[in-house]
């Protein structure tokens, strides 16, 4: 058996198969990945994934997956994308104070 050049990465839950429900679930429990981006693997939207969760999830799992997103703003493009404009603004007025 010829070996690979490219090291394998051994973990304990590996991503599940693409265009299956375990995808998706796994995809919405990853914070780095947006609903947008969901959507457009998918084509689910973000009310599809939040059915397909209380559908799949316990009823604790549900509310801490539900808590977990509303308070990450990462899930969400578009409160990401602003949340960054005014962490880049608070930085560059400390950099004009300093300077």
């Amino acid at each position: 058996m010829k070996k690979s050049i490219f090291p394998k990465t051994k973990v304990k839950k590996p991503e599940p198969n693409f265009g299956t429900s375990d995808w998706i679930i796994w995809a919405a429990w990853a914070d780095r990945i947006t609903f947008d981006e969901i959507k457009e693997r998918t084509g689910k939207t973000e009310k599809e994934v939040i059915h397909l969760m209380r559908k799949s999830l316990k009823r604790n799992s549900f509310k801490l997956w539900r808590k977990r997103v509303r308070e990450k703003s990462i899930k969400n493009k578009k409160i990401f994308i602003e949340e960054r404009k005014k962490i880049k603004e608070k930085i560059s007025l400390k950099n004009i104070i300093i300077d």
